[in-house]
Parts: C-alpha cells; structure tokens; sequence
C-alpha cells in the first residue's frame, strides 16, 4: 500500500491545481485503522501546497502528534469530531473551492444542476460559528448527522457561511471526487444563471 502521506500530499496539491483548495487555507484528513493524516497548518499561505510525506502530521485518534513536522491545524478539532462522529469515515476535507465561494459568501444554497451531482442533492449549510473554535465542530457535525444514511453510499458535505465547505467520506479518494463534482455543480449554477436568470 501507498504510504498514506505521499497520497494525501499528492491529492491536495491536484486539489489546489484545480482551485479547489487555496493560500488562505483548508486541510485535508485521512485516516487508516487508529492513525489519523493531517495536513500542516498553514499548507496554503507558507507552502502553496507543495508538501513533503514530513508536512503530513501522523496523530492518534485523541489528535496527539506521533511524527511529521509542523503544527495541529487550526480547524482539526472539526476533523477529530467528525472521525468520532462517523467511526467509519476515512476521509474529512475541508476547502474554500472556487465556484463554491460565491455560494458560501451569499449563504446561498445549491441546488443539484446534473446527473453527476444529484444524489448528493441541494447542498446546504451548517449554522454559523467562529472559525478554529469547538462550537464550528458541533455545528459541522450536526449538519452532517442530517445526512448520516447516505455515507454508505456517497461521501456527505456541509456549507459553512462565510467560510467554505466540510465533507466527510470513506476514503480520500472518493471524498475528493465528490469535492471536484460539487465546485463543477456550482460552475454549472452560475453560468446557467447568467444564460437564463431566474425569473
């Protein structure tokens, strides 16, 4: 099996290539058996994502540092209550996407717009709360118990306002996947608002 650091430095620099990640922040866990893959903080500002196996933090499922360098992300209390949330999640990704944004800076919901986006249905938004502070975990994490059922199946995502999006899913992979569809789903919105807006 690939080492676990070398596929998420792999995926998150893919994921700030696309404009789904930025500078100004995200983070991005995966977890295998007890061990949790945390991204450093400040991977966007100080590194543009260009990370090392060492930049990806190793942690126990209390989110103690066992190797890598760096420090705890800010929003990893999130990652840690989702992991204690949903025992069978492998992944939790936390980004400002591009097309997302609009939606997030307007608390505007997101309607499913095609086939490759429907199951996942009108992508909406957890109640507001500080960024970096336990009452954003709790807030993200009841959002996401909404949609518990469907974690089996597809990874699930909440909009934070102001802010961005979380989703959890069973793996980094998919959960990745999932991320890509819901910004394009949000391109799709906007452009097709300005082919026909609203009437």
């Amino acid at each position: 099996m690939e080492d676990p650091r070398v596929h998420l430095a792999r995926i998150c620099k893919l994921a700030y290539d696309r404009q789904l990640l930025d500078s100004a922040g995200g983070n991005v866990t995966t977890r295998f058996g007890d061990r949790i893959y945390m991204t450093r903080s400040y991977s966007g500002a100080r590194y543009q994502w260009n990370l090392r196996p060492d930049d990806i933090l190793v942690l126990d499922c209390d989110g103690n540092i066992l190797a890598g360098e760096g420090e705890f992300s800010r929003e990893g209390a999130v990652h840690l209550a989702c992991y204690r949330e949903f025992p069978e999640a492998g992944c939790v990704f936390h980004a400002h996407s591009l097309n997302l944004m609009p939606f997030v800076a307007l608390q505007a919901p997101i309607p499913p717009l095609s086939e490759q986006t429907d199951k996942f249905g009108e992508l909406g938004f957890c109640k507001w709360a500080a960024t970096h502070t336990d009452a954003l975990a709790d807030n993200v994490v009841d959002a996401l118990k909404l949609q518990r059922e469907a974690l089996p199946q597809h990874p699930i995502a909440t909009l934070i306002p102001r802010h961005g999006i979380f989703l959890v899913g069973l793996d980094l992979n998919i959960t990745y996947d999932t991320l890509e569809r819901l910004d394009r789903n949000a391109y799709m919105v906007l452009m097709a608002r300005l082919l026909r807006p609203p009437a």
